[in-house]
């Protein structure tokens, strides 16, 4: 077994609770409630009709981007570019009418990727905390608009933007909002959410950001952070910033972009251009964890679209295919090139898939092999559809740049 550089500290992810179908399932952030990619909603349909679910509304004009949505009380939330403005959309979550945008600064022009922000907004109670692709981090009062406070990571902690441009969606810890300027002696930093001032820095975190987002959670009593930056699979302590491990195995020098991965006191990192993924069993000591590499496998390539852990399998796609692996132990139970590599989401037994190239899927998740239940076009928007699928109330979102369509998928 390889060793982690540092030692560690982590934390796991709160626990979603169950409730019944179609009703007070909110997506309020980037990958849903904990950031799992996972909805525990059910009473939805186990198999499409051959043109897709009926279509409930679509929104259009949203501005260029690859983010994906939120979805909180009556409201849905997305990022765009609009008139070389990064701004913030808000729908009603009925229709699709658009209630109030606000611009947050200079758009970006995604050096070549294509232009536009690539994060999600966080919903917290009645505020909504949004990062753009130039570094404008933004407090919004959610009912209208109003801004609340605003900082740009970049300039005030003495980061540089990425090549592709700040992907990262904020992680509201508590009282702290998350974020990674990738600044020197800030890597990562904490601001208070009501006022927007420094809490802490990550001082001894100098990574360049990469372009995942981190997650929170518990382990054996320490809250950690966890994220993927631009050199390595990092844990920080959340009350104070401190690194705990920084485990480079995992990441690569181009992209490092996948959330990580957390359950049963193990943290799952990956990433795509030759590099693979890593799984790291966590131990309290004292008041830090330590890390150690259990498994280090080629088999999860993930390059953008996310992986989910259900049921002890994780599911993702390795560059193009997509495959089934034992997340204690690595084994690869299948793969399937399905609807073309993508993002992934889950709800009710199955997995959620939108391809890069405008193909959404409906696939069993079971370990036994692959079992499709559906699948259907959308429209081409002339790059690629990136932004990951969104399962909320007996609804899926299907982001693509700036068009916006939300489908009913309840039986």
């Amino acid at each position: 077994m390889r060793s982690v550089v540092l030692l560690a500290a982590i934390v796991a992810l709160p626990t979603v609770l169950g409730a019944q179908a179609g009703a007070g399932f909110d997506w309020p952030q980037w990958r849903g409630p904990d950031r799992s990619g996972i909805s525990r909603e059910t009473g939805l349909l186990q198999q499409w009709p051959e043109a897709g679910p009926p279509v409930v509304w679509t929104a259009t004009n949203l501005g260029a981007g690859y983010g994906s949505l939120a979805v909180s009380g009556d409201r849905v939330f997305v990022q765009g570019m609009r008139n070389r403005q990064s701004i913030i959309s808000v729908l009603n979550r009925a229709d699709g009418r658009g209630l109030w945008s606000k611009a947050l600064g200079p758009g970006g022009s995604g050096g070549g990727q294509g232009p536009g922000p690539r994060g999600t907004p966080t919903v917290d109670g009645d505020r909504v905390y949004v990062l753009s692709e130039n570094g404008d981090l933004a407090a919004l009062r959610a009912a209208d608009g109003t801004s609340l406070w605003q900082r740009n990571i970049l300039r005030e902690f003495s980061g540089r933007n990425i090549s592709w441009t700040i992907s990262e969606s904020p992680l509201v810890d508590g009282n702290l909002v998350i974020v990674s300027p990738g600044g020197r002696g800030a890597g990562m930093v904490a601001l208070d959410t009501m006022t927007g001032r420094t809490v802490w820095t990550a001082k001894e975190l100098n990574d360049e950001a990469g372009y995942a987002s981190p997650i929170v959670a518990n382990v054996q009593g320490i809250r950690t952070i966890m994220t993927l930056t631009g050199a390595a699979g990092i844990g920080v302590r959340a009350s104070d910033g401190r690194l705990m491990w920084r485990h480079q195995g995992a990441a690569n020098r181009t992209a490092n972009i996948t959330t990580p991965v957390f359950g049963d006191d193990k943290v799952f990192y990956s990433s795509a251009y030759g590099t693979g993924g890593a799984l790291l069993g966590l131990r309290a000591d004292g008041d830090v964890v330590r890390a150690q590499e259990i498994y280090f496998t080629r088999d999860m390539q993930n390059h953008h679209g996310g992986i989910v852990l259900v049921d002890g399998y994780l599911y993702g796609f390795n560059n193009s295919i997509l495959v089934c692996l034992e997340f204690a132990t690595g084994k690869l139970m299948w793969r399937h090139r399905s609807v073309g590599k993508g993002s992934v989401s889950y709800a009710d037994g199955h997995l959620y898939i939108l391809s890069e190239n405008n193909v959404a899927g409906l696939v069993e998740a079971t370990p036994a092999g692959y079992r499709e239940k559906g699948r259907f076009r959308i429209a081409d928007q002339g790059a690629a559809s990136w932004a990951h699928p969104v399962i909320s109330g007996g609804r899926l979102y299907l982001r693509n740049q700036g068009i916006l369509a939300s489908y009913d998928i309840r039986r």
